[in-house]
């Protein structure tokens, strides 16, 4: 028997998989709802009812706990039956950090409360890289990460190029470099005139020294400044800071865009997509949107204003309010300009996502194409949704991987990427790695399935494309037959000037050049797959030598040369330092220090 009591109820299937994560005021009436005659339900919910196995729930003190619990297990466990965020793109704030003594202009995707301010986010990267190259342009603060300068430090190259002032040597004083800072603030914050008036001294200025080239700089940096302020109107109270939540409906799922208002402007906006889920409202898909978006954010702002009121919502304002440290109100606003807001987002909104259908549709049709031309040309039947592409990569046999790279309908697919270590293969064979590589990737497909449990490899490709030849092709069809899969397994040959040419199938070589949507699609994975197995190598050889040669020195373990390689940024750099600047780094100490000196000075007269 459920208690009437608040609390988080949790459905699981046979295998014992979360699959969905609820909250109620009272667990006996909601939980009860479930089961009624299937007739009666939903068809989404039907089917989450089919699948649940058992239930587990947990009594919370009030609805706020339960909200709050709510939301953590759905994000610890992803349950699949749950609106679940599909996009996980992160978008770069300006920050300003004020939580170091001289603080610095800098571009993060992370918000933290660590004393920083943070302006943002931005939509567009390459108008935050403009604004911080602008910014440091014209005030010179520092660029560096470094916090304590000691005696007779030597400033950098920022600093003789007039890009800093120097702090690092006291060639300006802490007051006159927090003015510098302050009128940073200001202009981030929405005010220009500061920096305008700074501007036309500077033009001045050049002007009666007769630096026309200087001048003409500070003239099309304040057009600029009043170009973006031009784009960059007040829309409402300079005081407001608000986010605009709105929705709207798509034939895979439902559009949500967030819009931000920043000091009274509108500042940028960010586009989710919430896969189809169990039949519920607008509201309610919103409010588990809520949840999710702010439970880890930094910045929370004082209004939320969405289209219509949901039951959730004042507890979740609450909750959000306990987060922020200030009031937060999530409310419908029904006159005034935050109406006018509101409504521009809804038009902008259908208009996104129409715009977003016939993208959609467009792709749609020449991913059929893709697919049809690649069967015609392989001679090959069944769909082709899924496409896995490997390659191999290695230095004369050293530091030998694998990678795995994914497309699904003609788009690449970046989370499903896996990286391997090549560890039954001794030197050179590329033969022998990608058999290794196939046989663990498709171990883990099995072991998902015997066990129920997904592990990242349980989805299984309708093709695989291998970067070479036919021999390629062939050590690989070897382990599929092997282990009893019918996938197709293509060989990706390049021609002797390591352009993409051919693909190989069962021995028989089909040419790219004669279609060439093809073509640039098979180009497009053997280049992407060829660029992924180059990085993961060369992270790892960096590694390696890194670690091959500093872990050689006595009394070096893993922590000092952590700190070492942290600190003076390469093993070259190291190698040139002085025994007393090697001893000041912390966790160091002379006798260590000395060390690293003795051991890099008999290393080269080895050599």
């Amino acid at each position: 028997m459920l208690p009437d009591k608040p609390g988080v109820y949790l459905y699981k299937d046979k295998y014992g998989e979360i699959i969905y994560v609820g909250k109620a005021v009272s667990l006996k009436k909601r939980v009860r709802q479930y089961f009624q005659s299937p007739d009666s339900l939903p068809a989404k919910v039907k089917a989450l009812v089919e699948n649940i196995d058992e239930f587990e729930y947990i009594i919370t003190g009030s609805e706020m706990e339960a909200l709050i619990l709510e939301n953590n297990l759905i994000k610890k466990n992803m349950p699949r039956y749950n609106v679940l965020l599909r996009d996980d793109k992160t978008y770069p704030y300006i920050k300003v950090t004020m939580n170091e003594e001289y603080p610095r202009l800098i571009k993060t995707r992370k918000v933290i409360n660590d004393g920083g301010k943070y302006f943002g986010p931005y939509t567009d990267v390459g108008s935050v890289n403009q604004i911080i190259d602008f910014l440091n342009k014209l005030y010179p603060i520092k660029k560096c990460s470094s916090q304590v300068f000691q005696k007779n430090f030597k400033p950098c190259l920022n600093y003789h190029i007039g890009l800093c002032r120097g702090v690092c040597s006291s060639n300006i004083s802490k007051k006159e470099y927090m003015e510098m800072v302050e009128e940073v603030l200001a202009f981030l914050q929405g005010n220009s005139n500061e920096t305008e008036k700074t501007l036309e001294e500077k033009m001045k200025a050049a002007s009666l020294e007769c630096e026309f080239e200087k001048a003409a700089e500070y003239r099309d940096a304040l057009a600029a400044i009043q170009m973006l302020r031009e784009k960059q109107k007040i829309v409402t109270n300079p005081n407001n800071e608000m986010d605009i939540i709105v929705s709207a409906e798509a034939y895979n799922g439902t559009d949500i865009m967030l819009f931000f208002v920043r000091n009274g402007k509108m500042i940028g906006r960010e586009s989710f997509r919430i896969d189809p889920t169990i039949e519920q409202t607008r509201e309610e898909k919103i409010a588990a949107f809520i949840k999710q978006y702010y439970c880890d954010k930094a910045l929370i702002p004082k209004e939320i204003l969405v289209e219509s009121i949901d039951s959730e919502y004042e507890a979740i304002g609450e909750w959000l309010s306990d987060i922020k440290g200030s009031s937060v109100n999530i409310h419908v606003p029904l006159k005034g300009e935050k109406k006018a807001l509101l409504d521009m987002a809804v038009q902008n909104i259908v208009q996104s996502r129409d715009s977003f259908e016939e993208r959609m549709k467009n792709q749609k049709e020449k991913t059929v194409k893709l697919e049809e031309s690649l069967k015609r040309m392989l001679l090959i039947d069944g769909k082709i949704e899924r496409i896995e592409a490997y390659d191999i990569s290695n230095t004369s046999g050293a530091d030998s991987v694998g990678v795995m790279v994914v497309f699904e309908k003609g788009k690449k697919v970046p989370r499903d990427y896996r990286k391997f270590k090549i560890k039954t293969i001794e030197g050179p064979n590329d033969y022998g790695s990608l058999q290794e590589v196939i046989y663990r990737r498709f171990k883990n497909y099995f072991s998902a399935h015997e066990s129920g449990k997904n592990n990242g490899f349980e989805k299984k490709p309708d093709l695989l494309l291998i970067d070479g030849g036919e021999k390629q092709a062939s050590a690989v069809q070897q382990v599929t037959d092997a282990m009893g899969l019918d996938i197709p397994v293509v060989g990706m040959v390049k021609d002797d000037k390591h352009r993409t040419k051919d693909l190989v199938y069962k021995g028989r070589l089909s040419g790219l050049k004669n279609d060439n949507e093809l073509y640039k699609f098979v180009y497009f994975i053997q280049e992407e797959v060829h660029r992924f197995a180059i990085e993961y190598h060369r992270s790892l050889r960096s590694k390696t030598v890194s670690r091959s040669v500093l872990d050689n020195i006595s009394g070096i373990g893993e922590r000092r040369r952590n700190t070492l390689l942290e600190h003076f940024g390469s093993v070259e750099n190291i190698k040139n330092a002085d025994v007393d600047e090697l001893a000041k780094v912390e966790g160091m100490n002379m006798k260590a220090a000395e060390a690293v000196k003795e051991y890099f000075a008999n290393k080269d007269s080895r050599e």
